[in-house]
């Protein structure tokens, strides 16, 4: 399921705007049921505006009351609209490593995150990417 999983991410990186950076992320959400829920980065000329492609399909999911259903997530993403073809993985930034503790700490899953690189994809935790995260428990 990993694969498919990675697979969907890449095809879903077709879809991203990306006029300003010409980086093309695609993510795929893993939920209970098996079924898959993606997302494209949505850049902005405001830059700060630009939506990662993790967050709008984290944002989905919880738009169709799935945010608790989330298991596991692929990231896919490269330059010129070159998807998955750098050498190295490429994982989640730092913002979208928080959102997606959010969800991991919502479902009490150390989420595996697949993420894709030229020869296939590298399995991540949460944990391992963002060590030491803060969370909701955080504010206790």
């Amino acid at each position: 399921m990993s694969a498919e999983l990675v697979k969907a991410a890449i095809a879903a990186a077709e879809y991203a705007y990306a006029p300003y950076s010409n980086f093309h992320v695609g993510a795929a959400l893993l939920l209970d049921d098996g079924s898959i829920v993606t997302g494209s980065n949505f850049e902005n000329a405001s830059y700060g505006m630009t939506l990662c492609a993790e967050t709008v399909a984290i944002a989905k999911a919880s738009s169709d009351g799935k945010l608790r259903a989330i298991r596991a997530i692929a990231v896919a993403g490269g330059a010129d609209g070159k998807v998955a073809a750098s050498a190295d993985p490429i994982t989640p930034c730092g913002r979208c490593r928080q959102i997606i503790k959010e969800v991991a700490d919502l479902t009490q899953i150390d989420l595996p995150v697949h993420c894709a690189h030229a020869d296939g994809f590298e399995t991540y935790t949460l944990s391992q990417l963002l060590p030491h995260g803060f969370g909701p428990a955080s504010l206790r």
